[in-house]
């Protein structure tokens, strides 16, 4: 286990920018959203990434899954998955006279659950236990998963064809949602003219081994944040359960998101106090997708939690 040392500290923003610095040759001009996938993944939350085909939401996935050299399993949802081909399955043994389970793809470190609103929501349901508890029940025995444990879940556009939307359970297991959108003229130019994405990823070598990225994770827990800053969040949660804002405001399960997103932003950033910034940095990939604006407002629920942002004190 690390100490909190400025030492320690400095040694760990520079483990993570190198693996940071290795994504972002391969996802090019999207910095923010490397950060908030990074930031997610030591603060042990899991990432939804919703955005159009090909823009590289997988990319994204196995990238980070190499430069933190995490075992990695890729599941593809269809409308024909079940449950059992995620989870696993017992089989009878007529040797031993007896059943045995055979462990399905959600047994890795990073799973990704690739076009995940593209399954039933019978199928996706079948991750719930797995992303809160990291374990998961089969036919009465339960079973623990490798540790550390990371889900990051691409979906495509509601209004595709063939989606089927995630219930507010499911959404509401993903710490973060980031979207990557199009990249900038500078970005796609390097984009075509460099070599092939996927063949890069392959080369990429680990930038921590898991032992050290267990040890950052542990070390999110040592970033301090005083009440002032605890405040601070409890009034950001209390502005999104406002009526005339959002359907629904933001659970307690949230709040805790935000406190160790921010506590792993701070350490990320190579400081052992969360600051207000840390807080506004990860508060609008935490909240947007938990939220839904109310009726009488026609603005996007990102441009809602902005207002929020900007309206209430800063301690």
């Amino acid at each position: 286990m690390l100490d909190s040392t400025d030492n320690s500290i400095a040694e760990i923003q520079t483990d993570l920018h190198k693996a940071i610095s290795a994504i972002e040759t391969i996802i090019l001009g999207k910095s923010t959203q490397v950060k908030l996938a990074v930031c997610c993944l030591i603060a042990r939350g899991h990432c939804l990434i919703e955005d159009l085909p090909g823009v590289g939401k997988t990319t994204l996935s196995q990238s980070i899954a190499h430069a933190f050299g995490l075992g990695f399993n890729r599941i593809q949802f269809t409308s024909d998955l079940l449950p059992a081909d995620i989870l696993g399955v017992s089989i009878f043994d007529p040797e031993q006279q007896l059943f045995r389970f055979h462990p399905g793809p959600v047994f890795a470190h990073f799973v990704l659950a690739d076009e995940i609103n593209r399954a039933t929501p019978k199928t996706q349901s079948a991750l719930l236990e797995a992303m809160e508890e990291k374990q998961i029940t089969v036919e009465g025995e339960t079973h623990q998963l490798k540790e550390p444990f990371f889900v990051i879940g691409t979906q495509n556009p509601l209004d595709q064809s063939g989606t089927f939307p995630l219930p507010e359970s499911q959404l509401d297991r993903f710490m973060m949602k980031v979207s990557l959108g199009y990249p900038d003229q500078a970005a796609e130019r390097a984009l075509l003219s460099g070599d092939n994405p996927r063949e890069l990823m392959h080369r990429l070598q680990p930038a921590v081994s898991i032992d050290r990225f267990i040890a950052i994770q542990t070390a999110v827990d040592t970033i301090h944040c005083s009440e002032p800053l605890l405040s601070y969040v409890q009034q950001l949660i209390l502005a999104t359960r406002n009526p005339g804002l959002f359907v629904y405001g933001i659970s307690p399960r949230a709040g805790l998101a935000i406190v160790r997103a921010s506590k792993a932003w701070a350490l990320m950033n190579g400081r052992n106090h969360v600051e207000p910034g840390d807080v506004q940095a990860v508060f609008g990939a935490i909240a947007d997708h938990r939220l839904t604006p109310s009726e009488q407002h026609s603005h996007p629920t990102s441009e809602l939690v902005e207002e929020l942002l900007e309206q209430t004190p800063i301690p």
